[in-house]
């Protein structure tokens, strides 16, 4: 059975950057599966729509950026390097997950997921010489 979860890219201020929807078949996910599950459709809806902006959660090899996101490149985005990109930032703690307002602490952390779920996704910056 398949349900729907809201997805959304929160500043470090706590506004919302971007929110969308995305189908998942469980009703149990780990984090790796969330993951998984957003950087596949960002890189699918990418590649179907004539839009030569770029905007997911990690910047793809080849993308150059532009001041309205990341310009397309003349190769397509492989979303298996993505989420590896992905991962790595979330092991590295340069990505946070909230998920209904609840840190995930691990990539195989189980929560239960449905209609009403949010997952947030915090990209923090690093400071230079701090």
């Amino acid at each position: 059975m398949s349900t729907t979860i809201t997805i959304r890219d929160e500043t470090t201020t706590g506004e919302a950057a971007n929110e969308w929807t995305l189908e998942v078949l469980s009703e149990w996910m780990t984090v790796r599966e969330i993951i998984r599950s957003r950087v596949y459709q960002e890189v699918q809806d990418y590649h179907l729509q004539n839009s030569d902006q770029f905007r997911g959660l990690v910047q793809p090899l080849a993308a150059q950026e532009s001041v309205s996101g990341l310009r397309r490149t003349k190769t397509p985005i492989d979303w298996h390097e993505q989420f590896a990109k992905a991962i790595e930032a979330f092991e590295k703690r340069q990505i946070l997950l909230l998920i209904n307002e609840r840190q995930a602490a691990s990539l195989d952390e189980s929560f239960q997921v449905g209609p009403k779920t949010i997952v947030c996704f915090l990209r923090l910056t690093l400071l230079v010489g701090g």
